[in-house]
């Protein structure tokens, strides 16, 4: 069985690389509030307590509803439940090679996404 490859590229219009920069920018806040929760959660001693879903819905919905990440809900959610499901597999591989299910060369708690970060 072959399989074909192909490449697209996309030429986006000025209307379109601001939505596009819009979700990427929210996604990439939404990640790091994860993380930042997450890591607050950790230093408490609450992580085990709290689950995975519970700090999703904090970071997204409890966000958009405040006055300073109101902006988070002029974008579709799925952009920023993607994130989230995104920085719990971080978090999870990061588990698992702690726990030797998950061989990495230095086991790392998930970095905070900056600006340029290509993904």
């Amino acid at each position: 069985m072959t399989t074909e490859r192909y490449g697209y590229r996309a030429y986006p219009s000025g209307d379109q690389r601001r939505a596009l920069s819009r979700s990427f920018g929210c996604a990439r806040v939404v990640y790091n509030d994860f993380l930042a929760e997450r890591a607050r959660l950790r230093e408490a001693g609450e992580h085990k307590d709290i689950s995975f879903s519970k700090t999703a819905s904090v970071v997204t919905t409890g966000a958009k509803a405040t006055p300073d990440r109101a902006w988070l809900s002029e974008v579709s959610s799925v952009v920023l439940q993607q994130s989230v499901r995104q920085a719990e597999r971080a978090y999870r591989n990061w588990f698992d090679s702690l726990s030797g299910k998950h061989l990495l060369r230095t086991p790392k708690t998930p970095l905070i996404r900056g600006k340029d970060f290509p993904g």
